[in-house]
């Protein structure tokens, strides 16, 4: 059994994702980030960086004592290599989808994070942030719109991958993104396609009542009040 420590957004779709995809067994833990429950000392004992989803693998491959393993992008390498699905064994195929597993990490997901923020949470509107960000996203776009035109298929070949349920939540999110999928066809088909899994359906599904519908006072705190001594404070209290 796994215990999945989630809330439903961009980064913890990719792990309901690929658990639903690879229908291994698991518990949903949610952590409402909303009342800063990533800042919680048994959940920093899990993660680190305070940051949802985290998994505990109860029955890790060979036994022994449960696997905590936090970061989204490691959980999908962990997961692909627990059940030995989508990351390929070869060594071209594997690499190609680390590259774009990589590629989500470190840009679409931040820089659409940010967009994010200074379009929809910012207290007042930033006209250079939303430019920059805003642009960046849309080159990110044209990035992944290529590839796919390449490929014609998957993000990273003709096989569905762990770079896929990477980067498919953060496209779901296009809208909010002020980004207009028919400016990309290649995503627009892509996204259309993987839309229609029923393991995609239920990934995106679950937890869905969770959410707020208003971001309150509270939950702008939690989300983004918090420094280096909320990390503190945590490891204080696990002592």
């Amino acid at each position: 059994m796994i215990d999945l420590h989630y809330w439903p957004t961009p980064n913890g779709w990719k792990i309901s994702i690929m658990l639903e995809e690879c229908a291994l067994p698991y518990r949903l833990v949610p952590v409402n980030i909303g009342k800063g429950e990533q800042f919680t000392p048994e959940f920093l004992s899990i993660s680190p960086n305070n940051r949802m989803p985290a998994i505990v693998d109860h029955v890790p491959a060979g036994g022994g004592a449960p696997v905590a393993v936090f970061e989204s992008g490691a959980i999908l390498i962990y997961l692909a290599e627990k059940t030995g699905r989508y990351l390929p064994a070869d060594l071209r195929g594997r690499f190609e989808v680390m590259q774009w597993l990589m590629w989500q990490m470190g840009g679409l997901g931040p820089m659409a994070g940010q967009n994010g923020h200074f379009l929809m949470y910012a207290p007042e509107k930033i006209p250079y942030a939303i430019e920059r960000y805003g642009n960046e996203v849309n080159r990110l776009y044209g990035v992944l719109d290529a590839q796919l035109a390449r490929t014609g298929a998957f993000v990273a070949g003709a096989a569905y991958s762990i770079a896929d349920m990477a980067i498919f939540p953060w496209v779901r999110t296009h809208k909010a993104q002020q980004v207009a999928l028919e400016d990309f066809p290649n995503i627009q088909r892509w996204y259309d396609a993987l839309f229609q899994r029923p393991a995609v359906k239920r990934g995106l599904d679950l937890g869905k009542d969770l959410r707020a519908p208003a971001l309150t006072e509270e939950a702008r705190k939690a989300l983004f009040g918090q420094t280096a001594q909320s990390v503190r404070d945590g490891a204080h209290k696990l002592v």
